[in-house]
């Protein structure tokens, strides 16, 4: 034993960055192993950082990744991080696949962080296991591959697979993974070193609670939007809602209209109208899949509703955010 509490040899922790990933993923993943290393004074996790090809890997904002390996390249790891923004169910590279289901085959731990699990999955290695990402692509993901098991959780620890939905979580996935690896005691310390005391569970959630999205305290409301969100390819009626909610349906549209100043169903359409909005910027799928996905009738009555809220219809808004890259 040493000081850490364990003797665990160093770990060799491969990380396969994306174009345009978030830094706020890419560090929080990062950061803590690093920290473990001056802390113990020793190297404990020997981080690679690996490109799809040789050249510098962007991120979404302003900061640069140079890779020290490429994919395909022989590497003895123990873990391998998937890190991806942007739109991953766009992506379909055999080779990088095949690369991947090698490690894979080889024994070593896959990880996704935000976007990267829609690489795993895509890849083939998440058959049959639990898993999560970023709630941005979570409605895409379970449209494209309605098999896996995935969860709104912020992060996923499944055997040999770890998955994880990106922002601030990976802090509290590397608090876990470094308890487990050298002790809760020193996890503490890493932690503690970012400030990060209020460690959360693997099964918290990813967004902010209800009270603060919906802007209100009402019981009555907090209980019909939890419905709207759990039913957007199948909507609700608004007897159905108002049942939920323990009201006549005359009553919660007042309610409605008083506290959020829409109608119940209005409101419930804008937050359909939402999800389809992040489903065309984040997913392959086409408007008529985009349509069904977010409980509208056809693509055409999705068209239409869509343009009268946005003031485009759907169609441009892909294709500005195409050019955009």
């Amino acid at each position: 034993m040493d000081a850490i509490g364990t003797n665990l040899p160093e770990l060799r922790i491969g990380i396969l960055v994306f174009d345009g990933f978030a830094v706020m993923s890419y560090a929080a993943l990062v950061e803590p192993m690093r920290a473990a290393n001056l802390l113990a004074r020793r190297t404990l996790y020997r981080m690679i950082n690996i490109g799809l090809t040789d050249q510098p890997i962007t991120s979404s904002g302003a900061a640069v990744v140079m890779p020290e390996a490429q994919v395909g390249d022989e590497l003895k790891l123990d873990y391998l991080f998937v890190v991806a923004g942007g739109d991953p169910t766009g992506f379909d590279d055999k080779q990088t696949f095949a690369w991947l289901s090698r490690q894979a085959r080889a024994g070593v731990q896959m990880g996704g962080v935000s976007g990267g699990p829609i690489i795993l999955a895509k890849a083939g290695l998440m058959g049959g296991r639990r898993m999560t990402v970023h709630w941005e692509h979570a409605v895409a993901l379970a449209e494209i591959s309605p098999h896996l098991l995935l969860e709104r959780s912020l992060f996923v620890i499944d055997r040999d697979r770890v998955t994880c939905a990106g922002g601030t979580a990976p802090m509290d996935l590397m608090h876990a993974l470094i308890a487990q690896h050298h002790g809760a005691p020193f996890a503490r310390l890493v932690s503690d070193w970012f400030m990060h005391t209020e460690i959360r569970p693997s099964a918290g959630p990813q967004r902010g609670g209800l009270v603060a999205r919906v802007g209100s305290t009402n019981a009555a409301i907090l209980d019909a939007v939890r419905a709207m969100e759990t039913n957007i390819a199948e909507p609700l009626v608004l007897e159905q809602l108002s049942d939920i909610a323990g009201l006549s349906p005359r009553q919660l549209n007042r309610l409605f209209r008083d506290k959020l100043g829409r109608s119940t169903m209005r409101y419930y359409r804008d937050l359909r109208l939402d999800a389809a909005q992040n489903l065309l910027g984040n997913s392959p799928l086409s408007l008529t899949e985009i349509a069904m996905a977010t409980g509208f009738a056809s693509s055409s009555h999705f068209s239409r509703v869509y343009a009268q809220s946005f003031g485009t219809p759907p169609s441009n808004n892909r294709t500005a955010r195409a050019l955009r890259g």
